[in-house]
């Protein structure tokens, strides 16, 4: 699989162990920063990778930083990415199979890294259940291109 994977200052150590341990899974890592402890804008990495995946340049994302607020709030004004902020494994799982998120967020001062590793492996290989999911899809879709359009209704 093809990963987009971003972070800012603050999730900068958990993506380097999160990258490398995505990397020796045998997945192609697309890094978008940041590349050092230096202050950077979350904003910025969280649009880059939102970008990546909604163009299909990467199957999925995941982005991290301090609390995963900020990153999941960024990635979310991207038209067609649905990011899912997640604390443990079930919610990571629950998010795949419920709500087809195509990024997963996490925040790497509030979570230990391992566990951000196994939240990780698990959203990797769930699958979206569809079915009654899908129609939930659809309709956040739906308040997508409507805010888009500039409707209300």
């Amino acid at each position: 699989m093809k990963i987009s994977i971003g972070s800012d200052h603050a999730g900068y150590e958990a993506k380097e162990l999160l990258l490398n341990h995505l990397k020796a899974k045998g997945h192609s890592v697309i890094d978008a920063g940041a590349f050092s402890l230096d202050s950077v804008d979350y904003p910025d990495i969280a649009k880059k990778v939102a970008e990546e995946v909604v163009s299909k340049e990467s199957d999925r994302g995941i982005l991290i930083c301090g609390t995963g607020i900020g990153m999941s709030i960024a990635a979310n004004k991207v038209k067609g990415i649905r990011a899912a902020l997640c604390h443990d494994v079930n919610t990571a799982k629950m998010s795949r199979e419920h709500n087809d998120a195509n990024i997963l967020v996490a925040g790497a001062r509030v979570l230990p890294h391992e566990l951000i590793l196994e939240m990780a492996d698990t959203w990797l290989v769930t699958d979206f259940l569809a079915d009654r999911h899908q129609r939930r899809i659809e309709k956040i879709s739906s308040i997508e291109e409507n805010v888009l359009d500039g409707r209300t209704s």
